[in-house]
């Protein structure tokens, strides 16, 4: 497709195909799934298409095996309107005995998981695909490849161009690859307010077909926004929309909520990490809230790059979402997941990038200044020298992350400094 942009989810997908008959793909509902099953697709079928939605809809009850049909890979866009999809090609999958058949794409998990038989185990893969990192959209040069800082190969040294006008832009802007193409900053912005307008007018209630009122969404979502890397607990997040509520709200309706969204992906927490620790310290279990996209918690609240750029611990706060997204992507790429660590006496570390092989990075993420990164760095160092490498590997690599600060360099004691707009997968 002529000026598509190449998404680290490419590379992903295609290795996948290589090793199983049928690839799902997830993610937020605008983050390119389509775009990138296609371009590795034999045929389409769009499930959503308007002119024949309702005919594909009975076909999958009378004659799905029709609807399968095609030059494969076969692309099943909007798997979930039709829910049986899922077992009818884990039957193909089954008894063609070939890999490379079909892909999924899907912005909703089914609201009818009793339709679905058989959990795909052997004959599914599965990819969740993000908004852009800053990588993939053009603004990090990636002069740091978080591949190499795992295999100690080369030496650390960047420049970054981001400064903190735009990167408070960015972080407003998000990762939508409909914004990223945009020629004004005025149409880029929108993109996430209408997607935002979206989730709590009719996503939120479409997604199970359970009506849920627009403006409490909108009074969790902007506390949700508040709460932005943290382990805020249902009842903290109950009292703080509770204020504005004209009847009792229970934590069971805040769950139904935040399941919704969960399963629009609008939202994606970071579980803990648990290592071997030295100590006898309690680590803490509850995951860290974090949207997918900054931008969504932005749009909630009403911020601009402005209002950003006037307010730094804000801007902190949602800076660090951006950071987790791309680490996110970046780990997926290498087959790693993104932990977040505390314990009770209150060291934390914002990100780990855990391996399947065991290796692991250790991340602080700081938004800029000489005192915030001394203080990422004594919080690593510390951390460091808990872990009890007797039963673990050591880390790989110690790094503050940073939005703004012109070089990419590491310090005596061995952490690297690194601004976001430097690094890539």
């Amino acid at each position: 497709m002529d000026g598509y942009k190449r998404r680290i989810a490419d590379q992903i997908l295609a290795d996948k195909l290589d090793a199983i008959g049928a690839v799902l793909i997830e993610g937020p509902k605008g983050c390119g799934k389509t775009t990138t099953a296609e371009q590795q697709a034999g045929s389409v079928l769009y499930m959503d298409d308007p002119d024949n939605s309702a005919q594909y809809r009975q076909m999958a009850q009378t004659n799905i095996s029709i609807l399968l049909r095609g030059e494969t890979p076969r692309l099943i866009d909007e798997w979930q309107i039709a829910p049986q999809l899922w077992d009818a090609i884990r039957f193909e999958v089954d008894h063609r005995n070939k890999d490379r058949q079909f892909i999924l794409t899907g912005s909703a998990v089914p609201p009818d998981a009793r339709k679905i038989n058989h959990t795909g185990t052997g004959r599914y893969g599965w990819l969740t695909m993000r908004t852009m990192s800053l990588w993939e959209s053009g603004e990090s040069n990636g002069s740091v490849s978080l591949n190499d800082l795992f295999k100690h190969t080369g030496e650390v040294a960047g420049t970054n161009s981001i400064d903190i006008e735009q990167l408070a832009f960015l972080v407003c802007r998000g990762g939508w690859p409909r914004s990223t193409a945009k020629k004004t900053a005025k149409a880029a912005l929108m993109q996430a307010v209408e997607y935002y307008e979206a989730i709590v007018r009719t996503d939120i209630s479409r997604v199970d077909d359970v009506q849920r009122n627009e403006e409490r969404a909108k009074r969790l979502l902007r506390s949700y926004s508040r709460h932005q890397g943290s382990q805020a607990s249902i009842p903290t997040i109950l009292a703080d929309i509770a204020a504005n509520e004209t009847g009792d709200v229970s934590d069971e309706t805040v769950n139904s909520y935040l399941n919704a969204l969960r399963k629009i992906f609008v939202i994606e927490d970071m579980p803990a990490w648990n290592p071997n620790i030295r100590s006898k310290t309690a680590i803490r279990t509850a995951d860290t809230r974090y949207f997918t996209d900054p931008s969504i918690a932005c749009a909630a609240l009403g911020l601009g790059p402005e209002d950003l750029v006037n307010d730094l611990n804000t801007f902190g706060l949602f800076f660090e979402t951006l950071c987790v997204r791309d680490l996110r992507v970046y780990a997926d790429a290498l087959g790693g997941k993104v932990y977040h660590y505390r314990d009770k006496t209150g060291l934390e570390c914002d990100a780990v990038i855990h391996l399947r092989n065991g290796s692991y990075g250790l991340i602080e993420v700081k938004l800029g200044g000489d005192k915030l990164i001394e203080e990422g760095a004594s919080n690593l160092l510390t951390l460091n020298d808990k872990i009890d490498i007797t039963k673990m590997k050591s880390p790989a690599f110690k790094m503050v992350l940073t939005g703004v600060g012109k070089y990419a360099y590491q310090r005596k004691d061995g952490i690297y400094v690194v601004p976001i707009g430097c690094l890539k997968d």
